[in-house]
C-alpha cells in the first residue's frame, strides 16, 4: 500500500549517526592493532611458542574490529511519525500477533498473561488486530490464564484506551501508585481497575499452584491424557471480535494454538511453533502484516504497531523494498546492560547496511516476504510480475510448497495477490487450523526451507534474517523513547548459561550450513558489509577460545619468565591499544546512561570479550616492564 499524496509530510524519515571522530577512533585502533601485528612478525624468530600463540590471538582480535569497523561505518535508524497517518485517508492493514511459548515453569505464566494483555491494549483499531498465543508445551494451565485474561481485556483494554495508559502491562502499569490529583472518574476506574487485576492475578497463582482443578472443565477435554511432546493439535478461539468497527470498547480476535507434537517427528522447535502460527492466522485472519513477541516481552508503548506501519506505508519505502521491521529488545529486571549497548551500536551499523538482523521478538514481518517472495516476483507497483505469478499461483506449485490443506492455498493466494479479506468467522476455520498443524503436514513442503520461519538452526531468526535478506529485501530499524519493548532476562546461573549456549549453537550451525555467511559472499542479492555484519554473529561463539587463551598467556608467562609484550618504546603499542579500547568501550556506556568501568567495587558493567581480555593484558604490562 502507497501514499498518492506527495504534499504531505513523510510518515517516516531515516537519521544518520556518521561521527568522523568514531571513525577516527576506529581506525586508529585497528591501525594499532596492524602495528603490534607487524612488530610479533618481525621479532617473530626471536622469542619462543608463547609469542606466536599472542600473533594468532591478536590477528583474530585484528580481524574481528576490522568487521566492526565495517559495520559500524554508517549507522541509521528510521524515525516514524504516527500521527502522520491521521492526515491520510488510509484504510489501516491488519496485523496479527504471534506470542510463542512453551513451558509454564520456566516462563510463568502471569508473565505471559502481561504480555498478551498489553497487546491486546496497543493503539490501534481492534477490529484489525489478532493475538495468536503458541503454546508448545500444550498446557491446560496456560489456556486457563489465557481465559481469564480474556475476561479481564473487556475492562483493561477500555480503560488504556480512555486514558490513554502509557504503559499497558498491568503487571508494571500498577507498580506506580495514584496520586491524590488524579480526575476522580478516573480514580475510581483506577482503583476497580487495579482490584480487577489482583483477582486475576490471585486466580492465576492459585492454578498455578494446583493446576488439578482445571481438568473439571468441558472447555480442557482437549488437554485429556496430553503430554508437552506427545498430543494432537488444539485450537481454541477464546475471543472473537464481532463488532467490526474498530470501537475503543472492542478487544482484538484472541486465539489460543498448540500444534501436533508426536515422539517420532521433528519438532524443529520455536521455528516450527512460528510456522503453525503463520498456517493458523491464515487460514482465520490472513493480515498482511505479522509482529512476534517473546512471551517476557511486554509492549512498553502502545503506538508501538502504528509506528511500525509508518514505516510499511510510506510511499517512498517502496523503493527500499522493506520485508521486516525490527524493534530493539531493552530489558526491566536485569543486568543486559552489554545487549543494549551491542544494539545500539552494532545494532545501528548494520540498519545503515540493508538492515537490521531479525531479532526473534519486537519484529513485524510482511506476510508475502514470509511466503518466499523476492524482489525478482514483484513489479514496480508490488504485484506479482508475470513469471511470479505463473510460478506461485499455480495450483500444484501452491500445493507443493505450502501443503494440501486448499484453504490454506486459497488463503496464500489471497496474501500474495494482496487482496482484501473478508471478514470471517473464526470458528468456521477450526478444523481447517487443526489440519495444518499436524506433524506430517509439513513433510515434502517448502515449510522451513524457503517459506516461513527457516529450520537447521536453534537460531530461527538470524537464520530466517538471512534468507530475507539474500532475496534482496532490507529491513528497518526503529528505536524509540522509551523503547517499545521491555522484557526480562534469565536472572544468572542454569538458565543464563543455558541461553548463551543456545545462542551460540544456533549461530554455529548458520556458519556451517547452507545460508553461510562464508558461502556465496559475492552473489546473491546480499551487500558485502551485510554478510561481514553476519560473519560477526556467526562467529561469536568460537571468539571465546582466542580470548580464553589470551587470557591465560599472562599467567604463563609469569611462571615461564617468557617476554608476551614489547619492551621500551613499542611497548607504548599496547599500551595505547589497551588504553584505547577501554576509555572507548566506557565511552559507549556511559553515552547511555550506564555508570561505567567501576561501579559498586567491581569492575564495571558488562564489557565486551575482547575488553576483558585486553584489561587482563594490560595488568600483565606492568610485569613486562619490570623485566
Amino acid at each position: 500500500m502507497a501514499i498518492s499524496n506527495s504534499s504531505l509530510p513523510p510518515l517516516c524519515e531515516k537519521i544518520s549517526y556518521k561521527s568522523y571522530v568514531l571513525r577516527a577512533v576506529d581506525l586508529t585502533i585497528l591501525g594499532l592493532f596492524f602495528s603490534l601485528l607487524v612488530y610479533r612478525i618481525l621479532h617473530m624468530s626471536q622469542n619462543d611458542t608463547v609469542w606466536l600463540v599472542a600473533f594468532l590471538c591478536e590477528s583474530l582480535f585484528s580481524f574481528v574490529w576490522l568487521i566492526i569497523t565495517c559495520i559500524k561505518w554508517s549507522p541509521a535508524e528510521y524515525k516514524p511519525y504516527p500521527d502522520r497517518l491521521d492526515e491520510r485517508d488510509l484504510d489501516l492493514p491488519s496485523v496479527d500477533m504471534f506470542v510463542p511459548t512453551a513451558d509454564p515453569v520456566r516462563e510463568p505464566p502471569i508473565i505471559i498473561v502481561n504480555t498478551v494483555l498489553s497487546l491486546l491494549a496497543v493503539n490501534y483499531p481492534a477490529n484489525k488486530l489478532a493475538c495468536y498465543v503458541s503454546d508448545d508445551g500444550c498446557s491446560p494451565l496456560t489456556y486457563f490464564c489465557l481465559k481469564e485474561a480474556s475476561k479481564f481485556s473487556k475492562i483493561w483494554v477500555p480503560f488504556c484506551k480512555k486514558y490513554n495508559v502509557k504503559v499497558r502491562a498491568p503487571f508494571r502499569y500498577f507498580l506506580n501508585p495514584m496520586t491524590s490529583l488524579e480526575d476522580p472518574e478516573f480514580a475510581t476506574e483506577w482503583g476497580m481497575t487495579k482490584r480487577e487485576y489482583e483477582k486475576l492475578a490471585l486466580k492465576v497463582e492459585d492454578a498455578t499452584g494446583d493446576s488439578h482443578c482445571l481438568n473439571a472443565d468441558d472447555d480442557f477435554e482437549a488437554f485429556s491424557n496430553t503430554k508437552p511432546n506427545d498430543h494432537s493439535s488444539i485450537v481454541k478461539v477464546i475471543w472473537e471480535n464481532k463488532g467490526g468497527v474498530g470501537d475503543e470498547k472492542e478487544v482484538p480476535h484472541f486465539v489460543y494454538i498448540s500444534r501436533e507434537k508426536r515422539p517420532n517427528y521433528l519438532h524443529h522447535y520455536k521455528a516450527g511453533a512460528m510456522n503453525f502460527l503463520i498456517r493458523v492466522s491464515g487460514l482465520m485472519t490472513n493480515a498482511p502484516y505479522m509482529l512476534n513477541v517473546d512471551c517476557d516481552m511486554y509492549v512498553n508503548e502502545a503506538n508501538v504497531v502504528r509506528q511500525a506501519m509508518c514505516i510499511f506505508l510510506q510511499g517512498s519505502m517502496n523503493q527500499n523494498h522493506c520485508g521486516f521491521v525490527q524493534f530493539p529488545q531493552f530489558f526491566y529486571d536485569s543486568n543486559a546492560d552489554e545487549l543494549t549497548v551491542l544494539q545500539s551500536y552494532l545494532g545501528r551499523g548494520i540498519a545503515g547496511i540493508q538492515g537490521p538482523v531479525c531479532a526473534g521478538s519486537g519484529c513485524f514481518h510482511t506476510r508475502r516476504v514470509m511466503y518466499g517472495l523476492s524482489l525478482d516476483d514483484l513489479e514496480d507497483n508490488g504485484s506479482l510480475s508475470s513469471v511470479a505469478t505463473r510460478e506461485f499461483l499455480a495450483e500444484e506449485d501452491l500445493v507443493r510448497k505450502f501443503g494440501n490443506s486448499k484453504e490454506m492455498v486459497n488463503s496464500v493466494v489471497v496474501a500474495l495477490q494482496r487482496k482484501s479479506n473478508p471478514q470471517t468467522i473464526l470458528t468456521n476455520s477450526l478444523d481447517a487450523a487443526k489440519e495444518v498443524g499436524h506433524c506430517p503436514y509439513e513433510y515434502q513442503t517448502s515449510w522451513g526451507k524457503t517459506i516461513g520461519w527457516l529450520y537447521d538452526s536453534t537460531s530461527e531468526d538470524v537464520h530466517t534474517s538471512i534468507g530475507i535478506h539474500s532475496r534482496g529485501w532490507t529491513s528497518s530499524y526503529i528505536s524509540p523513547n522509551p523503547p517499545s519493548f521491555l522484557g526480562c532476562m534469565p536472572p544468572g546461573g542454569p538458565e543464563a548459561m543455558l541461553q548463551q549456549r543456545r545462542w551460540a549453537t544456533g549461530l554455529l550451525e548458520i556458519l556451517f550450513n547452507k545460508q553461510s555467511p562464508l558461502i556465496g559472499m559475492f552473489h546473491r542479492k546480499i551487500r558485502f558489509r551485510q554478510r561481514l555484519a553476519y560473519l560477526n554473529l556467526s562467529v561469536w561463539g568460537l571468539r571465546s577460545i582466542p580470548e580464553l587463551f589470551y587470557c591465560l598467556l599472562p599467567a604463563y608467562c609469569l611462571f615461564h619468565n617468557s617476554p608476551l609484550f614489547p619492551k621500551g618504546p613499542c611497548l607504548g603499542i599496547i599500551v595505547t591499544l589497551v588504553g584505547m579500547h577501554c576509555l572507548y568501550t566506557q565511552w559507549e556506556f556511559m553515552s547511555l546512561g550506564f555508570s561505567g568501568l567501576f561501579e559498586k567495587g567491581k569492575y564495571g558493567i558488562p564489557l565486551s570479550t575482547l575488553s576483558k581480555a585486553t584489561f587482563l593484558a594490560a595488568i600483565f604490562v606492568v610485569f613486562s616492564v619490570g623485566k
